[in-house]
């Protein structure tokens, strides 16, 4: 059974992988390819069954096509080598990213939120609470027209993508420094009195392949409005490491950050000390970073539906303006 489900993987993949159906033969020649030796004849059973099965569907003589269940059954069987995905998306994006702080040009990582822009103005208030409670990445914002695209994502007609600066963009900074950054999970973050009190859910970033404040925005999970409204809730921050000689460093560069906009370290701990009671590797200091998903996040918390995807791309920094601006920049997209 592990054998023919191996089996049923690489066909599934090759058919995903192509742009036109296939032929058994065809198939069959791929597989070769690929190392594996199998017949046309025993791809032609397996692609029988998988049709019975409604993982792929014969096209005419053009041969076999991979269906909306077959690309189910490969995302899901090939999870565990995804996992960690998102440590890889992380080192790769910091290193992409090309802002200079002392000329502030070049590009950031933001993420994008998919929303409908009738939807978004009813809820700027909001979303500038976040801002102004200083639970945002910064407060600095980009706006994507329909069919602009940025990464993997495409902005559909009748909608608008809403960027927020990414915390990894601190990454990318300090890097530039000479400062190597650990991050080490993303979690929901219990504000008391607008202050952090302690990680109440985390998820490690090395042990998944979505970002975790995805996932806890997904699952109803947040409080931004009691964060706005009484300064006791649930927001999004993710936790970093730092070589314990960069302490000092490390505060510079996220002041000068504040400055410009881009600020988003929330505290910063002692070398080898727990922070909020995560341990911290000796050599190191913990620091805590304010989720960029944040501001957008409270739109789920108001009824509104909207697709938000954490480290979706690189802009120009000459593209993100002041939240203060979204109200009247929304207007050209209604």
């Amino acid at each position: 059974m592990e054998k023919k489900r191996k089996k049923d993987l690489l066909i599934l993949g090759i058919l995903r992988n192509s742009s036109t159906p296939l032929t058994s033969t065809r198939i069959a020649q791929e597989l070769e390819s690929l190392g594996h030796d199998i017949s046309e004849r025993t791809v032609r059973l397996y692609l029988q069954r998988m049709d019975a099965e409604g993982l792929a569907r014969q096209t005419g003589k053009k041969g076999h096509e991979i269906t909306a269940r077959g690309e189910s059954e490969l995302d899901s069987s090939r999870i565990i080598d995804r996992v960690g995905f998102l440590s890889a998306k992380i080192d790769r994006m910091t290193y992409q990213m090309s802002f200079d702080l002392n000329t502030t040009s070049g590009s950031v990582v933001i993420n994008v939120t998919i929303v409908d822009p009738r939807q978004f103005a009813k809820n700027v208030d909001y979303i500038a609470r976040v801002y102004g409670d200083g639970y945002a990445m910064g407060h600095l914002m980009a706006f994507l027209g329909p069919g602009e695209t940025l990464g993997h994502i495409t902005i559909p007609e009748g909608m608008i993508g809403v960027g927020t600066v990414c915390s990894i963009t601190l990454n990318g900074v300090l890097l530039k420094h000479g400062i190597p950054t650990v991050s080490r999970f993303g979690g929901l973050l219990e504000i008391e009195d607008r202050k952090p009190v302690r990680f109440v859910e985390i998820i490690m970033y090395d042990g998944t392949s979505i970002d975790p404040l995805e996932v806890f925005i997904r699952s109803g999970m947040t409080n931004y409005m009691g964060a706005v409204d009484t300064g006791s809730g649930r927001i999004g921050a993710s936790f970093r490491e730092f070589p314990a000689e960069s302490r000092d460093l490390v505060e510079q560069l996220a002041g000068k950050l504040k400055r410009i906009g881009l600020g988003g370290l929330v505290r910063i701990g002692l070398p080898g000390q727990p922070l909020l009671d995560i341990p911290v590797n000796e050599g190191r200091v913990g620091a805590i970073v304010i989720g960029g998903l944040n501001p957008v996040s409270i739109l789920e918390e108001t009824g509104v539906r909207a697709y938000s995807r954490a480290l979706a791309g690189l802009i120009d920094f000459t593209r993100l303006f002041r939240y203060d601006e979204m109200e009247s920049r929304i207007k050209e997209y209604l």
